[in-house]
């Protein structure tokens, strides 16, 4: 009789054992799937790496609000998209988000580099864009494949990026951000309007002419309007452009309005009646946005994209000027990388070096073109 109560004490102590076990890892599960990012997985843009939230110590130093910041990283430019993500990283006390889109030879190296100390307690999201997406929808050139850029096309697709949320920022690999990104976030957009961007003919880039492109900042230097198709949308010809390269995206109003077909659609009709100016040097992501929404845009403070400043090896801002900005962006021929960029400095300051080495090799090929 007491040995079956012996048997008995030890049967209950070991049932208490495994249900204090089983409660303690529910809490553990409950608690990541909490801190960690939402898994949707759409067609062609597969979530390859989850990052949870930073330490209850950063935690509480930044505010709660999340920021969605969306950034393409191809393996030729991953230390533009590093250190602008960093610059953006240290200048803000916000909860950012980086939701990192990139090819899937990519995802190695990108998160060896996003481990380097800088970085280490740095928010992201890492997705896999598939190439296949954009068939029918691009001419790729047979005899220059490599030409071909799918990572660019990123920006359509931002509600695949951040479904959840109801706003999100794009930036370009080539910039560097020198404020707090929440105030970028916060700009206004008008009742109807899917996004802001900034206008070319702002005071800091009015009327620039980019070499090899002729007069990119109105519609006549994206469009091609001999075709009948564009004369039939009777868009102004100097109607100011805008640059793509930084935006604020109302991912609400996007999905209303159905943005990505509406650019998907624009793409397609190129590929058949080649829509674009020819003088655009190769650039073919502008030219459906520009009509898409053509006078339907909201805009950001041209500060936050101080632009052109890769259009020449030479200096067009002043020093001062160049301190001021919130957002500067190296688009144009000389990358800050290449180091013969004017300002190169200020993006050096934000650089973290590639831990596997590979990057270095890239800028010194880099430097070696634009010496020519």
């Amino acid at each position: 009789m007491t040995l079956r109560k012996v048997n008995i004490s030890i049967l209950i102590v070991a049932v208490v054992i495994f249900l204090l076990v089983i409660h303690h890892n529910f809490l553990s599960l409950s608690d990541f799937l909490r801190r960690e990012l939402s898994d949707p997985s759409p067609l062609g843009l597969q979530p390859i790496d989850f990052i949870p939230a930073a330490p209850q110590r950063l935690a509480d130093e930044r505010n709660d609000k999340e920021i969605s910041v969306v950034i393409a990283a191809s393996d030729e430019r991953l230390g533009g998209a590093i250190a602008a993500m960093n610059s953006i990283y240290q200048n803000t006390r916000a909860n950012v988000v980086f939701h990192i889109v990139t090819l899937n030879d990519t995802v190695d190296h990108l998160r060896v580099w996003l481990r380097s100390p800088p970085l280490k307690n740095m928010r992201y999201r890492i997705l896999d864009f598939d190439p296949r997406v954009l068939e029918g929808k691009v001419q790729v050139d047979p005899q220059k494949p490599d030409n071909f850029k799918p990572l660019t096309f990123a920006r359509f697709y931002l509600p695949s990026f951040v479904p959840h949320a109801e706003k999100a920022i794009y930036v370009d690999d080539d910039v560097i951000v020198q404020d707090d990104i929440v105030e970028l976030y916060n700009t206004p957009l008008k009742p109807g309007h899917a996004a802001a961007f900034s206008d070319d003919c702002d005071s800091t880039s009015s009327k620039v002419a980019v070499r090899g492109a002729g007069n990119q900042y109105n519609y006549i230097g994206f469009l091609d309007y001999k075709k009948e198709t564009i004369r039939k949308l009777a868009m102004k010809a100097n109607t100011c452009s805008f640059n793509p390269g930084v935006f604020v995206a109302n991912l609400t109003e996007w999905k209303l309005q159905n943005i990505t077909k509406q650019l998907e659609k624009w793409m397609a009709l190129d590929v058949v009646e080649e829509l674009y100016s020819k003088t655009l040097a190769g650039s073919i992501t502008t030219p459906p946005l520009l009509i898409v929404f053509y006078k339907q845009h909201s805009s950001i403070d041209p500060m936050w994209n101080v632009r052109h400043l890769g259009s020449s090896a030479g200096k067009r801002y002043s020093s001062q000027f160049v301190e001021a900005a919130k957002l500067l962006h190296w688009n144009g021929h000389f990358k800050p990388w290449g180091r013969t960029a004017s300002y190169a400095e200020v993006w050096e300051k934000w650089y973290v070096p590639d831990p596997a080495g590979k990057f270095n090799l890239i800028r010194r090929h880099l430097e070696a073109y634009e010496a020519k």
